[in-house]
């Protein structure tokens, strides 16, 4: 049984003129009876809890940013008008700060036999999955003076992926994609593209696309032209260590690893090109087989990536390039979404490098972080100077690191949160573009 304030309320009306005219435990039982007589027949006559029905409805999946609704069909089946309280309660990353109360909490009035549907809007802040918890209903009789209170528990998740803020990217790197596999106007000529048609030579033209056969047979000198090849495999791998849980500004690294990805995923398909995720640490936390369908691979990884969260360990680099070497076919496009930090690179990856370059194209994309760059401008005063020294050996250790990567062939990606996914998308077409995939 739960009191309610009016109840309060009624008592302690009672108690003034009590306490005013006639002091004695004879006032006090003539105010207390009645009223606990009257608290008695409104909880019998509260529509009874256990009775109710529930079942759910409404979205099971939702971007973050964006609003999912959940529909709770209420049934009381009993013989009394059901007045009520009730609380659909979720995990509190389910609504922003303060919103909570307001949009988990409902009032309804059912008549007997009859059901009420009754809406919980989600504003998710944080991706994964959301569990409906227990649904707690507080039953008023008809004078609202006392309550039933019980619970249900009605299994519902709603998965909240990440947003894709990037995909205002996609046009204009699909209008690029068109251009490079010859929809529009140009063609892309050299090693390791698909042959397109014959032309005349043009000074200027690299001489091993001359077709020797084919000038035989004719007067003028004939060259191939070519176009990027289509189907080639690329091999996405999320580093989820420990600099994986880093923020940059508001954005966690992987988070932005992640829109990366996504663009990525949503250009090469379209490209023609099998794409395959793996994500690593010290083991495989998700992982995602090549496939060419541009939908079903994107949806794919969209959910797989919605529950990722980093792990606070150091990752492993020989088991990742073992797992690597073992899932991406030979001269497939390898990307890396991994830290920039010296010392993770130089001891974990630069020694097992010469094993993936050999065989396949490594791209390697990380984020910096632009108070860096701020804090190496830092001047006037001394907190600002010494600033300035810690942002300058930031930066020239990062530029070292990206160089000794470069020596040994990797291309790489380094740019802040917001513009790592259209850099790496452009480094892709590059890459298209120079005839390396």
């Amino acid at each position: 049984m739960a009191l309610t304030g009016r109840t309060a309320l009624l008592a302690a009306l009672g108690s003034l003129p009590v306490g005013i005219l006639a002091p004695s435990w004879t006032g006090l039982l003539a105010v207390n009876a009645p009223l606990s007589l009257a608290i008695l027949c409104d909880y019998a006559l509260a529509a009874p809890v256990r009775t109710l029905r529930f079942t759910r409805s409404g979205d099971t999946s939702v971007r973050l940013g964006d609003a999912a609704e959940v529909q709770l069909t209420v049934t009381n089946s009993s013989r009394r008008r059901l007045r009520a309280q009730l609380r659909d309660a979720w995990p509190p990353s389910s609504w922003p700060a303060g919103t909570e109360q307001a949009s988990s909490r409902h009032t309804v009035t059912i008549p007997p036999g009859e059901q009420r549907r009754l809406a919980t809007v989600l504003r998710p802040t944080r991706r994964g999955d959301r569990q409906a918890e227990r649904i707690t209903v507080r039953s008023y009789g008809p004078l609202g003076l006392a309550a039933r209170q019980g619970y249900h528990r009605v299994p519902w998740t709603v998965r909240v992926l990440p947003p894709f803020t990037s995909r205002k990217h996609l046009p204009s790197r699909l209008a690029r994609l068109r251009e490079l596999d010859g929809r529009t106007s140009v063609l892309t000529r050299g090693e390791g593209t698909e042959f397109d048609s014959l032309r005349a030579y043009v000074p200027g033209d690299d001489t091993r696309s001359i077709d020797w056969r084919a000038t035989a047979r004719q007067s003028a000198v004939a060259v191939r032209t070519w176009r990027p090849e289509r189907d080639r495999h690329i091999l996405i791998v999320l580093d989820t260590g420990r600099t994986s849980a880093g923020r940059v500004g508001d954005v966690p690294r992987l988070d932005a690893a992640m829109d990366a990805t996504l663009l990525l995923t949503a250009l090469a398909t379209r490209a023609g090109d099998r794409v395959a995720l793996l994500a690593y640490d010290r083991r495989v936390r998700a992982r995602v087989q090549g496939r060419t369908t541009t939908g079903d691979v994107l949806a794919t990884v969209v959910n797989t990536l919605a529950s990722l969260e980093p792990e606070l360990v150091e990752t492993d680099a020989r088991g990742l390039s073992t797992i690597a070497l073992s899932d991406a076919p030979r001269g497939s496009l390898i990307v890396l979404l991994t830290s920039l930090e010296a010392v993770p690179i130089e001891e974990g990856l630069l020694p097992l490098l010469p094993q993936l370059t050999q065989r396949h194209t490594v791209l390697l994309a990380a984020v910096s972080d632009p108070r860096i760059e701020e804090m190496a401008k830092g001047r006037g005063t001394v907190d600002a100077v010494y600033g300035a020294a810690a942002g300058t050996q930031a930066q020239t250790e990062r530029r070292s690191t990206a160089e000794k990567l470069h020596r040994h062939g990797v291309v790489v990606v380094d740019a802040t949160p917001d513009n790592l996914a259209p850099a790496l998308a452009d480094a892709y077409l590059a890459l298209k573009s120079a005839g390396r995939l």
